[in-house]
């Protein structure tokens, strides 16, 4: 070790000058002599276990020590005003150590606001540096000489300046693949650690509610089953080799969001207790069993008049208690100041900070200094209010999750030249544009008019998202990785000579977003703009218009009131149609839309979601025929927005139309929903309870390609307690393959469900399995069902 840190520090000497000359007697062979005391202590001893050396760190820490481990650092430009450390920092509040240093030099500096481009954040070997730099402070200038565990968002990639950017986590969730999303995160986490960041702030175990929430894109979906499945895949990626902690967010109820409101109405879930089990705490309880998160970020959301984040309910009893889990808990921006600032159940900000973390907080996060609650904390044990027990449980918690990630004994990144192999490297950048095929979702292809076909003289490439690929460089992912719009993919795929483009409308209109609610017609310039699309497309033989939503439209704080297709799109579309060309709609967005003219008069649709920034090759191999789109959606198409809350999974006739006053009738697209250019065929399902207590269900399905193409499958199962002492859903998702079958090829496909999945919540709230008769349902979509069965639990 002791060569390896000389040779580090010998190249950042060359970089730039340090502020703190390089204390390289405390690097030994094997070891840190982090107290810098001359000796091996527990805690710096590699072949210890790691409650022993988390004991004998506690006991040497002070008060200050012990309180600094509690709080959160926010990095440079976010609280931080320095991007390295200076002279300046031996009197700050963190002289004594800090918790964590969320988002330090990741480019990213708030909402609606430029990306930093400083050397630190773009040019790679200078951004390892600085990130070095700032772990050598709490390394060698703080007295015990615990590191920082560096945090940063990742939910479709580490967020930095530069990295594999993957589809935003509801296209992850639309490919159905455990297995890609697993891969997605060993990419992530193995990015992060080459970056300096050692906790990534992922999954996002959300299941959603609510088809006008703006952070739809950060779910996977609104299946429970599905979001725990894939949270489950891509917390063990990061995890992988313990390369990266794991936070899952947002906990607990937080998707229930009430009327799609934004902004500071975060609160007040209208969910029943039922339901809260069943479908947003599911995700929870399996990806801290199955997958051993490190870290979960506590929500600001109450329930049922009971803010979570001051909760020993939710942080000690739910979290630890019954679900096991045994990392540390970081706060959402603001929860622990809202207990008084919102939700007001602490009349000020020490008597909030007292309930967050007598409840069971362990770090607080926020977009503020650390002085503020790490003072009250003092405080508040000089008053013995809070016992010193209890802060050491909380701080052992953080420094347990330090300890597993290595950061005692390899704070540093080694080599920047590694780094800059290992991240967005030309085999993650595939890897994500496979996750970009993968996700994309036929909707229609009335008379097979896709795929289109190549020898076309002219097509027309028309729409206000054909060039718009901001989703590929928003927040919570890579900010500036080199991306292709859906413009440039079909201009590449069929030479930029055969195509023709014009924008036709502006993704919103100029009063937008009064005009979801006041609508105004289209203005002469407006109109212009819609004439010279139609005219682009009469010279050609197809046109493909590029519609939907984009970042204007959706994401944190810009919930819907609407899903239509915003500003003048429909207008567009129309006037396309007209002309009699053939016409093909690509939907980007990160929401359902209720586009039910397109549905009934546009004969080939697809939605794309975000695809990523290897969006525009995928939409165009799928165009195109290079490419056989299998994707499936994970949350249901609604006709109109008064048929809301319209969700899968449902109860018995909760969401039937049936009845001559029903005005509405029927979903656009069901959860599930998604066509191929092929064909399948399933048969021969079996089913087996077997013969004890403790034996899984054992189901298996033949499914045959009966088409002339390869393509990919996306096989469901669902099941439903046919008799129950409580009403329980109409189907159930407990199991799904994504399957590639050749033309003609058949496989046979084996699904388990263990005894657990079969249980409810009876009348008691007591949760068992109640003998009885179960249907098996196996299909294309939660409504195409293919084949049936049932078995008996005795």
């Amino acid at each position: 070790m002791k060569r390896k840190v000389y040779r580090l520090f010998a190249w950042m000497a060359l970089i730039s000058i340090v502020s703190f000359k390089p204390l390289t007697s405390i690097y030994k062979d094997g070891w840190i002599d982090l107290n810098k005391n001359g000796k091996k202590d527990i805690y710096e001893d590699p072949t210890k276990p790691v409650d022993a050396r988390t004991a004998d760190l506690l006991s040497q820490m002070t008060l200050e020590e012990k309180t600094c481990q509690m709080a959160t650092l926010y990095g440079w430009r976010r609280v931080l005003k320095d991007s390295l450390p200076t002279a300046a920092w031996k009197n700050a509040i963190w002289k004594d150590g800090i918790a964590n240093i969320d988002e330090h030099l990741n480019g990213f500096t708030g909402f609606n606001k430029p990306v930093l481009t400083t050397d630190l954040v773009a040019d790679m070997e200078k951004h390892v540096w600085g990130m070095n730099e700032t772990q050598r402070f709490f390394i060698e200038q703080t007295r015990l000489g615990i590191p920082v565990d560096f945090t940063d968002e990742g939910i479709r990639g580490v967020e930095a300046y530069e990295a594999t950017g993957f589809p935003t986590a509801l296209n992850m969730g639309m490919t159905w693949n455990k297995e890609l999303v697993y891969q997605e995160g060993i990419i992530t986490g193995r990015e992060a650690r080459a970056l300096g960041y050692t906790n990534v702030y992922a999954p996002i175990l959300d299941v959603a509610r609510d088809q006008r929430w703006g952070r739809l894109e950060e779910t996977f979906g609104e299946d429970p089953y599905l979001v725990a499945c894939m949270g489950v895949a891509l917390a063990k990626g990061i995890q992988h080799k313990g390369q990266a902690a794991a936070t899952a967010k947002h906990f607990a109820v937080y998707s229930a969001n009430k009327g799609a409101r934004e902004g500071q109405a975060r609160t007040d879930p209208q969910v029943s207790p039922r339901e809260v089990e069943n479908i947003l705490l599911y995700p929870f309880k399996k990806v801290i069993k199955e997958a051993g998160i490190m870290g979960v970020m506590s929500s600001y959301n109450d329930y049922d008049g009971i803010p979570v984040s001051g909760s020993n309910y939710w942080l000690i009893r739910r979290l630890r208690i019954e679900m096991g889990f045994t990392g540390y808990v970081v706060s959402d921006s603001d929860a622990l100041e809202y207990l008084s600032s919102k939700h007001h159940v602490a009349a000020n900000l020490k008597e909030a900070v007292y309930q967050a973390f007598m409840a069971g907080m362990n770090v607080r996060t926020t977009f503020r200094p650390p002085d503020s609650i790490i003072i009250y904390l003092r405080e508040l044990v000089k008053e013995k209010r809070i016992p010193m027990d209890t802060i050491n449980r909380r701080v052992a918690d953080v420094l347990r999750v330090k300890f597993r990630l290595g950061l005692f004994d390899h704070p540093y990144i080694e080599s920047a030249a590694a780094s800059r192999k290992i991240v967005n490297s030309e085999a993650g950048q595939q890897i994500a544009l496979q996750a970009s095929r993968e996700s994309i979702v036929l909707l229609k292809n009335k008379n097979n008019i896709l795929p289109l076909s190549k020898g076309f003289e002219k097509v027309a490439v028309i729409g206000p998202n054909a060039t718009d690929d901001d989703y590929a460089h928003t927040h919570y992912g890579p900010l500036q990785s080199k991306s292709v719009n859906l413009l440039e993919g079909i201009q590449a795929k069929l030479g930029a000579d055969k195509v023709l483009y014009a924008k036709g409308a502006e993704l919103v209109d100029k009063r937008w977003p009064e005009s979801e609610v006041l609508p105004e017609p289209m203005d002469a310039g407006e109109q212009a703009k819609l004439d010279s699309a139609v005219q682009i497309a009469k010279q050609a033989q197809v046109a493909i218009v590029i519609l939907g939503g984009n970042t204007k439209t959706a994401g944190e704080n810009k919930s819907r009131t609407s899903l239509d297709l915003p500003g003048h799109q429909l207008e567009l579309i129309k006037a396309i149609k007209a002309t009699g060309k053939p016409v093909v709609v690509v939907l980007i967005g990160a929401q359902p839309m209720t586009i039910n003219w397109i549905d009934k008069n546009i004969d080939g649709i697809i939605y794309a979601g975000y695809p990523g920034v290897k969006g525009g090759i995928a939409v165009a191999d799928v165009l195109f025929g290079d490419y056989n789109p299998g994707g499936k959606l994970t949350l249901t198409f609604p006709r109109s927005v008064g048929q809301l809350p319209l969700n899968f999974p449902s109860k018995p006739n909760a969401q039937s139309d049936d009845g001559e006053d029903a005005k509405i009738k029927g979903l656009l697209y069901p959860f599930g929903y998604g066509l191929s250019y092929t064909s399948f065929h399933y048969s021969n399902l079996k089913i087996d309870a077997g013969k004890t207590a403790k034996d899984p269900v054992a189901v298996t399905v033949n499914l045959t390609n009966t088409g002339k193409l390869a393509g990919d499958e996306v096989v469901q199962l669902y099941i439903r307690d046919v008799l129950s002492s409580v009403t329980t859903y109409e189907k159930l998702l407990k199991g799904f393959e994504r399957v590639h079958l050749n033309a003609g090829e058949t496989k046979t496909l084996s699904f388990n469900i263990p005894r657990d999945e079969l249980k409810l919540y009876n009348r008691d709230m007591k949760f068992v399995l109640e003998p009885g008769e179960f249907l098996v349902m196996i299909g294309a979509s939660s409504e195409d069902i293919r084949q049936s069965g049932s078995f008996f639990i005795r």
